[in-house]
């Protein structure tokens, strides 16, 4: 089994591309809310398609959530992420993400939050062309549809794990 995982790994919706195509994919996508010690949120422009949006990305193959969610951070932020707590589950039909290039998903999202992380937020990365911490009341327009249920949960200050 692990000589049949290995070929997926690092690169498994890239895998199922060449065998399905543009067509929906189930995925997996983990994400984190991060806060400074204002009690703002990072956002992030995506490279893609210009709108703001939490860090976050597609789980590979035998990844656990806290993996993916610091892999995530490290790859679009440049930092390391500490002392996870889980957020929320998110689901449904809104979650279906039609990408630039055509590919659709449909994602359940795993979101954690934390204000713990250390090095020096990096912009301009392969996938973010900025990031920036936004106050709950003064969030930019232009957000990702895929986050902006997530983004509306945070500023309402939850205290329990969201199940939606």
């Amino acid at each position: 089994m692990k000589d049949i995982i290995a070929k997926y790994r690092g690169n498994y919706i890239a895998e199922m591309r060449k065998v399905v195509g543009h067509a929906p994919l189930r995925t997996i996508g983990c994400g984190v809310i991060i806060e400074n010690d204002k009690g703002e949120i990072l956002l992030q422009k995506r490279r893609d398609n210009g709108l703001w949006a939490i860090i976050g990305g597609s789980m590979e193959i035998g990844e656990k959530f806290i993996e993916t969610v610091k892999r995530e951070a490290f790859e679009e932020a440049g930092i390391e992420i500490k002392e996870l707590t889980l957020f929320g589950i998110y689901s449904g039909e809104d979650r279906i993400i039609t990408y630039p290039n055509g590919d659709i998903c449909c994602g359940t999202g795993i979101i954690f939050k934390t204000t713990a992380y250390s090095g020096e937020i990096q912009n301009n990365t392969e996938e973010a062309l900025e990031h920036r911490f936004f106050d709950k009341t003064n969030l930019p327009d232009n957000i990702n549809k895929y986050d902006k249920q997530i983004i509306i949960d945070w500023t309402k200050n939850f205290q329990q794990v969201i199940v939606d």
